[in-house]
């Protein structure tokens, strides 16, 4: 395994970030990891680059101990924080230049992987501008340069798309998918489009535990049940909704302020509930301004999974 994660826990006074959890990746794969704020996804970046210490548990990076070979493991890994720390009044070039020398690259090796980096990363027109000139975007990409200026085995890629215009974001999927070949490549981010595009596996964390460890097809293909979306005009009560044979689940997901509510229902397994909604609609003389049923995709089972509420 290129990373393995073992019975990892992290405690912060009497919050448990991390409890007790496991995974491991294999070389070339990219494996998304995803939960939602706070649910200990940049704890367990953190603990397997070296940065913090787990309070119990162990991590492996090409089956180096990240606590008892961290020189080595460092070596093998790169990572892109959340927060993605630079040095403002250095230029691009300069920048990465100084990073890959703390890595021990040296003279043309030096120069040569520098070149790869600006051009990989789409740097070329800003690789003579200060970092504090750059856009989130370009710094973002700067962050992922000298994330990658070492040829790591594995990298850590906290949000990488973030701040990136559509554009963007097409390039860097395209520059994460082409390093994979022979590479390990966890990353986190909020925009489900960016797991579905390039991971075939994904990990879901909340609450600093993991609710799911799926192949992504396995994790769509599940068919627990029908959901729907519907609005109706005026006040309408959940409990209403919850006399309905076959409803499963309730929610509310419009803001109080509205002028409409807006529900999401989930049935049961098989069930299909869109005509007895129309008919208690009509005995309860409510206006049903719409229904719909959705297609599960992966944001639905995020939050499902994570018991997080959206709007829709």
């Amino acid at each position: 395994m290129s990373l393995s994660v073992n019975q990892l826990t992290k405690i912060y006074g009497a919050q448990h970030a991390l409890n007790n959890i496991s995974f491991s990746v294999n070389e070339g794969e990219i494996l998304g990891f995803l939960g939602p704020n706070g649910a200990g996804k940049s704890t367990t970046f953190k603990i397997s680059t070296g940065l913090i210490p787990p309070s119990e548990g162990t991590v492996h990076v090409a089956g180096f101990s990240v606590s008892e070979q961290p020189l080595e493991v460092k070596k093998l890994i790169g990572y892109l924080p959340e927060h993605n720390p630079l040095y403002l009044d250095m230029f691009v070039h300069e920048y990465l230049q100084f990073m890959g020398s703390l890595h021990g690259l040296k003279g043309a090796n030096l120069k040569l992987k520098v070149g790869e980096m600006v051009e990989k990363c789409g740097l070329i027109k800003e690789q003579n501008k200060k970092i504090e000139t750059l856009s989130k975007g370009y710094r973002q990409r700067v962050g992922l340069a000298q994330a990658l200026l070492h040829d790591p085995k594995v990298l850590l890629l906290d949000e990488p798309t973030s701040g990136l215009d559509p554009n963007q974001l097409i390039e860097i999927r395209k520059l994460i998918k082409e390093v994979s070949h022979n590479k390990t490549v966890i990353f986190s981010t909020h925009i489900m489009q960016e797991v579905e595009a390039l991971c075939e596996r994904v990990v879901i964390i909340n609450k600093g535990e993991i609710v799911t460890d799926s192949l992504l097809k396995d994790l769509l293909d599940k068919k627990d049940g029908n959901i729907y979306t519907v609005e109706f005009e005026g006040d309408v009560e959940e409990a209403l909704l919850n006399t309905i044979a076959g409803i499963k689940m309730v929610r509310k997901i419009s803001a109080p302020a509205e002028a409409t509510i807006k529900f999401r229902v989930e049935s049961e397994p098989g069930v299909d509930v869109r005509s007895a909604l129309f008919r208690i609609a009509a005995d309860k003389n409510l206006s049903l301004l719409s229904l719909k049923q959705e297609q599960q995709n992966l944001e639905h089972i995020f939050q499902e999974l994570t018991k997080q509420t959206i709007e829709t």
